[in-house]
């Protein structure tokens, strides 16, 4: 008995891909792939070359002066206070414009339009209320420093004890 000759099937070479997909490090691809890195890493580096003199060109109106204004607040024994409110307004307003209250370390800041003359008030429970006034005019940063002092609680001869 002879056996039948099977015929060998043939894909079309356009289908060939299909049998057999290219590797992902194929040489032109990887050609590709580094020509196309190559070509980001030239146009990052000239981005960042005339960025610095764009900026140049335009740090006149980009900057804003301002005046600084940086607090510090101790308590009575000359650790932070935090939690104080700070507020800010102009000499010749009413209205306080800024407002803030002191962090951990007992640091708080503002920035105000320079060329006016401010007044700073601090609060803080069980302190005096301090007020101190700040002439912007002269240059371009105030670095203040409050100690409080404890307010003195109020005491009648006629009661014996009890709430205050």
């Amino acid at each position: 008995m002879r056996k039948k000759k099977t015929k060998k099937k043939r894909f079309d070479t356009s289908f060939d891909f299909v049998r057999h997909p290219p590797s992902p490090f194929d040489h032109r691809i990887c050609v590709r792939l580094m020509a196309v890195l190559v070509v980001i890493g030239l146009l990052a580096s000239l981005g960042t070359r005339l960025a610095p003199a764009a900026r140049a060109q335009n740090s006149g109106a980009a900057h804003v002066r301002v005046y600084l204004i940086f607090i510090d607040v101790f308590g009575e024994q000359g650790f932070a206070l935090p939690g104080a409110r700070v507020r800010v307004r102009r000499s010749a307003e009413k209205k306080f414009r800024w407002e803030g209250a002191s962090d951990r370390q007992g640091e708080v800041a503002f920035r105000v339009p320079p060329g006016e003359e401010y007044e700073l008030t601090i609060e803080a429970r069980g302190f005096k209320t301090q007020t101190r006034k700040i002439d912007a005019r002269q240059e371009n940063r105030a670095d203040l420093t409050f100690r409080m002092e404890s307010q003195a609680e109020k005491h009648t001869g006629s009661e014996a004890g009890g709430k205050p």
